[in-house]
């Protein structure tokens, strides 16, 4: 019977022998860009092929479903607006810009008369 055992390595001593401290050496790391390969952090043309769904809100309105499934042709429901108040249009969700209808080649259309600057959206987040 073979009675010779491997010697089991000490782990604060580095594998090839010496003082570990004199192997330790400092962490580099290069600097990130936050711009992409090739191109600047303005380059909007990467995004301007993606679909986006606009929705233009005339106005909403809540109810018990008893009301809801009582509706039968010609019935009229009520909305939240005054008559002449902007429209809501909402991009992917989110509101966007305000604006009246026109009818443009006998086509309903809305002109904008409000856009909703970026920091408003982010108020309106924060809310």
């Amino acid at each position: 019977m073979n009675t010779e055992t491997t010697p089991t390595p000490n782990p604060a001593e580095p594998l090839g022998g010496g003082d570990w401290r004199q192997q330790i050496k400092p962490a580099t790391y290069s600097l990130l860009d936050d711009t992409p390969a090739g191109g600047s952090a303005n380059d909007i043309e990467l995004v301007m092929d993606v679909p986006v769904q606009i929705a233009v809100e005339l106005g909403r309105a809540k109810m018990q479903i008893r009301h809801l499934v009582a509706l039968t042709y010609g019935s009229v429901i009520e909305l939240d607006v005054q008559a002449g108040d902007p429209l809501d249009v909402v991009v992917n969700g989110t509101l966007v810009a305000q604006g009246e209808v026109v009818i443009v080649n006998d086509r309903y259309a809305i002109r904008l008369t409000d856009i909703v600057t970026p920091a408003e959206r982010l108020r309106k987040l924060n809310r």
